[in-house]
């Protein structure tokens, strides 16, 4: 279980990364935004799928930041949640161990 915690938290890290990029960009001519997916794998890990915005042909930037800031708002959550829910699960394992010992 641990491990789909950090893959979230890895992806997670590529959305922020990338939505962090689109806000530095808000300002530059002809820029197109990195839109970030998430999806789920078999083996129960977390990825992130990037993928460019579609060319409008405006001249200025296709930044949007009404979906930019609460992108970023709901990444630093998610990570919180992932990091909390590792940290239960060390404390259990901890707590079976001195159960079995």
């Amino acid at each position: 279980m641990i491990s789909t915690n950090v893959s979230s938290i890895q992806a997670n890290q590529v959305m922020l990364d990338a939505n962090a990029n689109n806000i530095a960009n808000v300002n530059t001519d002809g820029f197109r935004p990195t839109d970030v997916r998430m999806s789920n794998n078999s083996n129960e890990s977390v990825t992130a799928n990037l993928r460019v915005a579609n060319d409008t042909g405006s001249s200025k930037s296709q930044t949007d930041l009404a979906k930019e800031i609460p992108d970023q708002i709901v990444g630093v959550n998610v990570a919180a949640v992932n990091v909390t829910a590792i940290r239960t699960q060390d404390e259990m394992m901890g707590s079976l161990l001195d159960i079995k010992a």
